[in-house]
């Protein structure tokens, strides 16, 4: 039983994980929010949040969706415990959603940053939090997985709000691995590096090319099988970890 977040795209990394665990056989409950992406320039999915449930299979035994703005506090519980109505338990909380915001130093506002860290940090540790009160701890396999976004490896100046945020999930992976391990949870994040979910545009798309090593950026399926192997059993040894799957991009070379 599992919760993926920021499923609101056919091209996105959080569709490929859904797609990719209830393939594998689990119930999967995915999260949107839809407006965010409405927001930006690569827009909305076209099917809206129907298109994504039908693209998946449809809802059913195995398959339930909910739209939630993790602006709001209150949102990452309700996400967590519409899993268990649906399902009974949960087992694996995947925290893919992430607000995108571009904006320098010189033009970063306070309410951005507010924004910004409440979607990205603030909703994934509360989901953390709401997985941990509502996990059965006598089923084997409790995940958490989060992700972050390179910040670690190389600046980000164009999106400030965005790399301080998801440098904040960077540095909770540890301190939740540890809050949760004497339980059997574990709790790891991964860096996907650059992948191709259609939000660059061409003169980036070829930059970020060149820096890669396979010519072509990173899948969204290429992510989805690390994702499905971290929740798996064959993962319990590993927890409190950053994974950096980036096919070796060279930022150098950009």
């Amino acid at each position: 039983m599992a919760v993926v977040t920021g499923v609101s795209r056919r091209a996105g990394i959080g569709f490929a994980v859904a797609a990719d665990l209830l393939a594998a056989g689990a119930s999967v409950l995915v999260h949107s929010w839809s407006p965010h992406d409405a927001e930006q320039p690569w827009g909305a999915d076209p099917g809206g949040d129907a298109g994504i449930v039908e693209a998946l299979g449809g809802e059913g035994p195995r398959l339930r969706q909910v739209a939630a703005d993790f602006a709001d506090p209150s949102a990452p519980g309700r996400v967590v415990a519409a899993a268990v109505a649906a399902f009974g338990a949960v087992d694996v909380v995947v925290a893919n959603h992430a607000r995108s915001s571009n904006q320098t130093l010189a033009e970063v506002t306070a309410a951005e940053l507010d924004l910004t860290w409440a979607v990205n940090a603030r909703a994934s540790v509360l989901l953390a939090q709401a997985f941990a009160a509502a996990h059965d701890d006598e089923r084997a396999g409790g995940r958490i997985i989060l992700f972050t976004s390179g910040q670690h490896l190389a600046p980000m100046s164009q999106e400030v709000p965005y790399a301080v945020s998801k440098g904040a999930i960077h540095q909770m992976t540890l301190t939740l691995s540890d809050a949760l391990v004497d339980r059997g949870i574990t709790v790891n994040t991964v860096n996907p590096g650059p992948v191709d979910t259609g939000w660059a545009d061409p003169d980036l798309a070829e930059r970020v090319g060149r820096a890669l090593p396979a010519g072509r950026w990173g899948r969204p399926e290429e992510v989805a099988r690390l994702v499905r192997w971290l929740v798996s059993e064959d993962s319990q040894w590993i927890t409190g970890q950053i994974i950096n799957a980036e096919g070796g991009f060279r930022r150098w070379v950009m």
